[in-house]
């Protein structure tokens, strides 16, 4: 059982918190969706309105591996979350070897400006640790990731988990699913994703499939999938997979002839992809279908778009059942990453709404993540636990 922050006094104490701020930024660096900002606040105010000393703030933006990149520095953040938490917000310029100045919260620069970080390099994490008193992980993105911010600080301060990593494990817990519980898995790859629907099919009563992967499924078949994303070399534990009666697929499917927004489009069946088209989106017959299977359920867990809806004409089936489930009344848990970005308009709606795409999938596929696993082994005796 992981420590959370209501378990803990932190009376006087300077909390560090490792927070998911890798936010998306426009060309210029500025801020385009503060989500993962808003996410932060609960944990943030309950350590502030439980006598903490400090906050102080760790978390990175991109990938600079290891270079000071000016885009990615933390000063935008720092203003976004000063506006959000309605105080002032003191943002350093570098994340170890500083001076912690005099402030209830402090930021600190980009974790991976220093190379360090993703190495999990210990020396690294005892610097960062020498930041706090008390170590919080609020990142559910990044407990995938062997990092020093999340799992060599571990070893050096005792630890404890903020709202949104505990929300995330809690919601992320597919074993007790209330029944009938179906899945649907879309995105690019079947091969990214074959971890995740084998743990699946142990949970789920059907399991529903979109999006390009369908194309190596239909290949293996026999099927015409014209030009089509397929992946040969995995055909072979395709045909496997189409042996389980819980796998469902389109019946219909949206080819173009090219990927652009004035391609001409139409609908045909599934075994008859004409030569030279490729396919780009799961019919209308299908959606009903997946409809169908919706109604006779009560739990449903959704991880990648059903087409390639990064263009409009071609992501009609997951804007239309993402409105479909938002409405139904349902439990319905979504698996973040770009399904995050697809389901925006009625993302309230949802019952969670996973804030790390890889690191869903990861738990999901039945791995023990390490940051989580390094919060286990390394339970540091605290003696202001309540």
């Amino acid at each position: 059982m992981l420590r959370t922050i209501k378990d803990m006094n932190f009376d006087n104490k300077r909390v560090l918190i490792r927070v998911d701020y890798d936010i998306p930024l426009d060309e210029k660096g500025d801020i385009v969706s503060d989500t993962r900002i808003r996410e932060s606040l609960p944990t943030i105010k309950y350590i502030l309105e439980h006598n903490c000393k400090q906050v102080v703030l760790i978390s990175h933006i991109g990938r600079p591996a290891g270079k000071i990149v000016e885009k990615l520095k933390m000063d935008k953040v720092a203003l976004k979350l000063e506006k959000l938490l309605g105080t002032i917000v003191v943002k350093l310029d570098d994340c170890i070897d500083i001076k912690i100045p005099d402030a209830k919260v402090v930021l600190l620069e980009n974790l991976r400006f220093h190379e360090e970080e993703e190495k999990n390099d210990e020396a690294f994490a005892k610097r960062l640790s020498v930041n706090g008193d008390v170590f919080v992980n609020e990142s559910f993105a990044t407990t995938h990731r062997a990092h020093a911010s999340t799992v060599g600080i571990t070893k050096f301060l005792p630890a404890c988990i903020g709202f949104t990593l505990e929300k995330e494990l809690r919601y992320l817990d597919l074993s007790n699913a209330e029944r009938p519980f179906i899945a649907i898995l879309g995105g690019a790859k079947i091969s990214t994703k074959f971890g995740v629907i084998k743990e699946l099919l142990k949970k789920v009563d059907y399991l529903l499939l979109g999006g390009a992967m369908i194309f190596t499924l239909y290949k293996a078949k026999g099927y015409n999938i014209g030009k089509s994303l397929y992946e040969e070399q995995f055909l072979a534990e395709a045909k496997m997979l189409l042996n389980n009666e819980k796998i469902i697929l389109p019946d219909d499917i949206v080819v173009a002839k090219e990927i652009s927004v004035d391609a001409e489009t139409m609908v045909v069946p599934d075994f008859d992809m004409p030569e030279g088209w490729i396919g780009l989106d799961i019919g209308h017959e299908s959606v009903q279908l997946f409809k169908d299977y919706i109604n006779k359920s009560k739990t449903i867990f959704w991880n990648g778009p059903l087409g390639y809806f990064e263009i409009s004409k071609f992501a009609e089936s997951t804007n239309n059942i993402a409105e479909y489930l938002a409405n139904s009344g349902k439990t319905v848990i979504v698996g973040g990453g770009d399904t995050e970005d697809a389901i925006q308009p009625w993302k309230e709606k949802f019952t969670h709404v996973s804030t790390g795409g890889g690191a869903s999938l990861e738990l999901i596929s039945g791995k023990e993540l390490p940051a989580v696993r390094a919060l286990k082994e390394n339970e540091i005796e605290f003696h202001d636990v309540v």
